[in-house]
């Protein structure tokens, strides 16, 4: 571990640079400028607060601007807060319901959310001229009119399909932090989202970026409430006359800001012009990078670039902070490294999704079905089949666990993405979980013995095909090869067996509990006539070991002679047998 750590960077100062360099935030924070051109700059404090935005349109890009009249100060926030969570304005605003997932909630700056309601409709007129734009979009604001834009953004988002549309780019100054850590995790459980947010804050010089999370300022605590607990999202930019250093941990960037002693002079004009400094002065110097400005010997490339972050923003010998910055830094790396990708092991799971198609057609011409030869376990490779089986049940379970996390929105455009070959997993191996089940003496398995991972895939299938985003279509052609639709098939078979069972040996006077299972047989034989004329069942049903046709043999033998349905005549004249060349003309 310590090898492999001595190979980690923290580089956070180049990403700074180029960002700096790239004239992003010059550009957007001259158009907040000549928004605040409106502005007295010494209006009263004591005014509410209002919203104000503007658009401007440069070359290929689209600004959206969000400022507050009067301009947001630190007076106006300290005492104001207050978070309000999603569970209370679920009902009246539920605008950002999209957030909450998995039945998760979260807690807003209840004065951003407030000026957002405030002008919603207003919004809404916006969000559509956004959306009909196809210019490259950056959201900006200053202060409480950066919080604003952030929550902008995410709307922007929640409505956008990723993977076709571009992105916006929302570019805070000197903004306060907008939520929870309910919040924060709803928005960083998708990479995509979390990186369109970036938040420039002058350290040492504005102390509204810090405001919520200083604890050892006690004028700015709420000393009767435990709930506040506000969290950094997305990317940090802090700066300082000196430099700049970059950051997208969200507890790093807590301990920053933090640790940096800012001046107040009150002035508010003083605090803006900062910003304009800061700017000028950070495109015309280069960031600092490398180990050779660094007074004191470095041991590894982390501490280096930790230290160098420190130093950037005019923290200086404040090595307690350098081992923690260095702690949640490895805690980060270590995370990301154990962060689960489908996408990385797509190919093994194909290899074992190979190894079943094998398995399935060496077990077909045995005569037996795949489903049976894995339940009998009379082979090795019938044992061998169950570490496959481990693998990719393991890999299918966090593919739906971590598109859970996601926010709702987020979840669809991915899901649709697995959607074919997660329905192609539960198909094939769904059956051998029901095989184990039934092995093992269980009973109702749709009840009390199915996963949640296959339940939440065969939901997620159903309402893509409802809105018609995809759709498997069964062909009669390849009835011979296909996967039995409902993966609970073999389920129903072994309670039509049990049933049967219970039934031949049920005392003959017990005439409604007679009845009661004969009623459920019926409707079984309708549930797979049903499959059958839909081509939705795989051929190897009606292979002469199937545990389907033993239950025809033990169902036979219950019903009386004139018995007749349309799964007796199919059976008892052998139509199967042209079942599976898909040439059957079923009414």
């Amino acid at each position: 571990m310590a090898s492999k750590m001595n190979q980690l960077f923290c580089s956070g100062l180049e990403v700074a640079n180029f960002v700096v360099s790239s004239g992003l935030l010059k550009l957007s924070w001259a158009k907040i400028l000549d928004c605040y051109g409106g502005f007295n700059l010494n209006e009263l404090q004591n005014l509410g607060l209002s919203i104000k935005w503007k658009a401007y349109q440069q070359a290929n890009i689209n600004i959206l601007v969000f400022t507050t009249s009067p301009i947001c100060t630190k007076s106006h926030l300290q005492d104001s807060k207050q978070l309000v969570s999603s569970t209370a304005f679920k009902e009246s605003f539920p605008v950002f319901e999209f957030l909450c997932n998995n039945g998760n909630s979260f807690s807003i700056h209840k004065a951003a959310i407030a000026l957002f309601a405030d002008h919603f409709h207003e919004l809404l007129q916006l969000k559509a001229e956004c959306g009909r734009n196809s210019n490259s979009l950056i959201v900006t604001g200053h202060s409480l009119g950066g919080s604003v834009a952030s929550l902008f953004t995410l709307w922007l988002l929640e409505s956008l399909d990723i993977s076709l549309a571009k992105r916006p780019l929302c570019l805070t100054f000197g903004s306060p932090l907008v939520g929870d850590k309910g919040f924060q995790q709803a928005i960083s459980q998708h990479p995509a989202w979390n990186s369109c947010f970036l938040h420039v804050a002058a350290t040492s010089k504005d102390s509204i970026p810090r405001l919520f999370i200083a604890p050892h300022d006690l004028n700015f605590m709420d000393l009767d409430s435990k709930s506040v607990d506000y969290k950094p999202f997305g990317t940090f930019l802090l700066c300082c006359e000196d430099g700049c250093t970059w950051s997208d941990n969200p507890e790093a960037v807590s301990e920053l800001l933090m640790a940096v002693e800012t001046e107040d002079t009150g002035n508010e004009e003083w605090t803006i012009n900062v910003y304009s400094r800061i700017i000028e002065q950070l495109e015309s110097m280069i960031v600092r990078k490398g180990i050779s400005q660094v007074n004191e010997p470095i041991l590894n490339s982390l501490r280096a670039g930790t230290t160098l972050q420190i130093e950037a923003i005019r923290i200086r010998n404040e090595q307690l902070l350098i081992k923690k910055l260095e702690e949640l830094e490895q805690i980060c790396m270590f995370n990301k490294g154990k962060a689960f990708d489908p996408a990385k092991k797509l190919n093994v799971i194909k290899i074992k999704m190979a190894e079943l198609e094998w398995y399935k057609k060496v077990a077909k011409a045995n005569e037996t079905g795949y489903y049976d030869c894995y339940k009998k376990q009379l082979s090795r490779r019938d044992r061998d089949i169950i570490k496959h089986k481990k693998f990719l049940t393991n890999y299918w379970k966090e593919v739906v666990a971590q598109n859970e996390r996601k926010p709702q929105k987020q979840l669809v455009y991915l899901r649709s993405r697995w959607l074919y070959a997660g329905t192609t997993y539960r198909r094939m191996v769904e059956p051998l979980d029901i095989a184990d089940y039934y092995r093992d003496g269980g009973s109702n398995y749709v009840t009390n013995g199915r996963s949640h991972h296959y339940i939440k895939l065969e939901q997620w299938l159903e309402e893509d095909e409802k809105q018609s985003r995809f759709r498997i279509d069964t062909k009669k052609q390849n009835v011979d090869v296909i996967l039995t639709d409902d993966s609970c098939f073999w389920a129903h078979v072994e309670e039509a067996r049990l049933w049967c069972k219970t039934l031949k040996t049920a005392d003959v006077g017990m005439i409604s509990e007679r009845l009661c299972l004969r009623q459920k047989l019926m409707e079984f034989e309708v549930y797979v006539m049903e499959q059958i004329k839909k081509y939705a069942v795989s051929s190897e049903i009606f292979l002469k070991g199937s545990s389907f046709m033993q239950w025809w043999k033990e169902y036979e033998m219950l019903i009386e002679p004139f018995h007749n349905s349309p799964l007796t005549d199919f059976i008892r004249n052998c139509k199967f047998q042209r079942y599976a060349s898909g040439c059957l003309v079923l009414s």
